[in-house]
């Protein structure tokens, strides 16, 4: 999914959007923001209109203002040859500083370190202990985390069982969280990870915490695998990879 741009427009810009209610907008843009978009920016547009990126029932949305300032056209706009006017600017004003939101926020969250904390490249997952893809995608990541080109970073949930939860609190509240991980992947099926039946309070508000991250994210299922690309957008995968897409996901080996 280019961009996230499906994931990315759940999570609130707090800081443009306090920056764009501080503009005096034109009349047709307070109009659309008084329907319920918020108005990130504006940028520049060819033919005497005005470009506005804004934010609308969960989407990027362009909106352009007439030479006139009386009326305003929204959605994207092309050039003779078909090139989308609007795809940059609101990669750059909307879907940008979304995603650096998202990163941050895993980033924060309850997660377990797999590999070298020096390593160049840093992947997140969203993982469940009793997910067969998870184990999957950690048995394909071995080569580039033992070369130490990469560190995986198990935001751990629980949603595939019953005991799900349990066995993730297990994990995370262990004396040495990522031995335990390494060991209970490395086992597979046989794994003879138990589940807490009783988790402290402070491991279950780090399981809440993740499991409203990935509500937050619209995620249902693990793996949901979060990287950065070459050029430093982020991107998502969900399941287990094929070889090729293992490649874009943690680099050349």
């Amino acid at each position: 999914m280019p961009r996230l741009r499906h994931l990315l427009t759940l999570l609130p810009l707090t800081l443009a959007a306090t920056l764009a209610q501080a503009e005096d907008w034109p009349a047709p843009i307070k109009q659309i923001e008084a329907k319920g978009a918020k108005i990130i920016g504006k940028f520049d547009a060819p033919s005497g209109l005005t470009g506005y990126a804004a934010q609308y029932q969960n989407r990027g949305m362009a909106l352009y203002l007439t030479a006139d300032g009386k009326n305003v056209i929204a959605g994207n706009l092309y050039d003779a040859q078909g090139n989308d006017l609007s795809t940059a600017p609101l990669e750059k004003l909307v879907y940008a500083p979304m995603a650096k939101e998202v990163w941050a926020k895993m980033e924060h969250s309850s997660w377990i370190q797999d590999g070298d904390k020096n390593a160049p490249r840093t992947v997140y997952l969203f993982s469940d202990p009793n997910c067969p893809y998870c184990n999957m995608f950690w048995e394909q990541a071995r080569p580039w985390v033992k070369a130490g080109k990469v560190q995986l970073r198990h935001i751990m949930v629980g949603i595939i069982r019953e005991d799900s939860p349990g066995k993730s609190a297990a994990l995370l509240a262990a004396k040495d969280p990522q031995k335990a991980l390494q060991d209970h992947e490395a086992a597979g099926k046989g794994s003879k990870l138990k589940a807490l039946e009783k988790i402290p309070a402070e491991v279950e508000a780090k399981l809440d915490a993740n499991m409203k991250l990935m509500d937050e994210l619209e995620l249902s299922a693990t793996p949901a695998i979060f990287y950065l690309d070459d050029k430093g957008g982020l991107q998502q995968q969900q399941g287990a990879p094929s070889p090729e897409k293992l490649v874009k996901i943690l680099g050349p080996k």
